[in-house]
């Protein structure tokens, strides 16, 4: 046991407590104050992704779930999203939180006065939904031609074979035309992060 009140470099600024190897215990009780800059502390929030539609698509007004063509990457932290299959397969196993949006636009023979549709957004994992995010617009609700629909989902999965992708619904009791616009914003988009194992 050595007692001290300060440790300093003999040369320098650095200092090294132990070696490459060893383990550093911290008993119970005993509190660390950082006053300075931390590095290397907890984990890093990767694989991250965000991706999204680089243009207009038509999903219909049949009440058929249509995959949402992410074909513009943002963020890409480990080259696991697929802009070719629209979808996020992660590197790493662990719990990640996903999160997606679809903005809704119904052209105005969709639109009329006693028209009834349904939008939806779905996250989907391994081909089946996880997460989910409907509205539904009855008659006399005329204004509502343009709708964001997000949602979200902390989700595990095993780094190798489980996927995400992100659906769009559009259901249509008259007929019309339903897009998934991609919006000069990126109002379309599917992105997730790595929370912890």
């Amino acid at each position: 046991t050595i007692f001290v009140d300060k440790l300093d470099p003999q040369s320098g600024t650095s200092l090294e407590i132990g070696s490459s190897g060893d383990t550093i215990t911290i008993p119970s009780g005993a509190t660390i104050t950082n006053s300075g800059t931390a590095t290397g502390f907890g984990q890093n929030n990767t694989p991250y992704f965000h991706a999204r539609n680089g243009s207009d698509q038509d999903i219909g007004y049949t009440g058929v779930t249509t995959k949402i063509n992410l074909n513009t990457e943002i963020l890409d932290s480990d080259n696991a999203f697929d802009t070719s299959n629209y979808r996020f397969t992660p590197q790493t196993a662990g719990k990640y939180f996903i999160y997606g949006q679809i903005y809704f636009e119904t052209n105005s023979s969709a639109n009329n006065y006693n028209n009834l549709v349904t939008n939806g957004t779905i996250i989907q994992k391994n081909g089946s939904s996880i997460a989910h995010n409907y509205i539904f617009r009855g008659s006399q609700q005329f204004a509502a031609r343009r709708r964001n629909l997000g949602t979200s989902i902390i989700v595990d999965m095993n780094g190798s074979t489980d996927y995400i992708e992100l659906y769009g619904y559009a259901n249509d009791n008259v007929g019309g035309s339903t897009i998934a616009a991609a919006d000069t914003g990126g109002s379309c988009f599917l992105g997730g992060y790595f929370l912890a194992t």
